[in-house]
């Protein structure tokens, strides 16, 4: 296979790889967001959807540099019923790490009665959200009377957009799992280094909102490192 670019850290290169989807695409389109800065810690999720008689997979590759967080994203569509017409799709985002406002991490253990330090988890959750994209719900407003059909405009909701990754030993394995659990401490540490100044009470307000609405899409069980 064509080695990668020189730009990636060979960890990255090799997970790139052994995902096999579309690797070469993917690192190129890395290395171009990463805009001459060094890759640090990462994670490459690689998801596979059953449709009736067709496959579906996606990959999100998450890669930490200096002060900033890479979010890649790339989706593939089959153009015609042989499946020789292909398209991808990639989209990147650069989140700058003081944006972060929350990392939270969901824990699955089986038979938690008899947990000793160090056992595998079954299933982790990792959720990632910052101060970034808004995602928008709009739909046509009404009032109470039945009968009237007069405009009353718009209502909807605004929220901040997030990122939530679900990593399960049984479908992706134990080392993916690690993986996670490795990314989203370097993750928590990058976010919120140690003796930094504390946010301001705007912004502390903000990070509780957003992480208790992280926190459903979890479930009520959820522990944030």
């Amino acid at each position: 296979m064509t080695p990668l670019s020189s730009a990636a850290s060979p960890d990255l290169q090799t997970d790139l790889i052994r995902a096999g989807f579309y690797p070469k695409i993917v690192e190129d389109i890395i290395d171009e967001a990463l805009d001459g800065r060094k890759p640090g810690a990462h994670l490459v999720h690689l998801e596979t959807h059953f449709d009736q008689h067709e496959v579906h997979r996606h990959i999100t590759v998450l890669v930490l540099a200096e002060d900033i967080l890479v979010v890649t994203h790339v989706d593939d569509q089959q153009l015609d019923e042989k499946g020789k017409e292909i398209m991808a799709q990639i989209s990147t985002e650069l989140v700058q790490l003081s944006k972060v406002t929350t990392v939270a991490t969901s824990y699955v253990y089986h038979q938690p009665q008899n947990y000793s330090t160090g056992d595998p988890v079954k299933e982790l959750t990792v959720g990632i959200a910052w101060a970034g994209a808004q995602r928008i719900d709009l739909a046509p407003a009404g009032c109470a009377d039945a009968a009237c059909d007069a405009d009353h405009g718009y209502t909807g909701t605004a929220q901040q957009e997030d990122l939530v990754l679900r990593v399960s030993a049984e479908a992706d394995g134990v080392n993916a799992v690690t993986a996670a659990r490795g990314f989203a401490t370097a993750m928590r540490r990058a976010s919120a280094p140690r003796g930094t100044e504390t946010r301001s009470p705007a912004s502390q307000a903000s990070a509780t909102e957003v992480r208790g609405r992280v926190s459903s899409r979890f479930g009520r069980n959820t522990h944030q490192g």
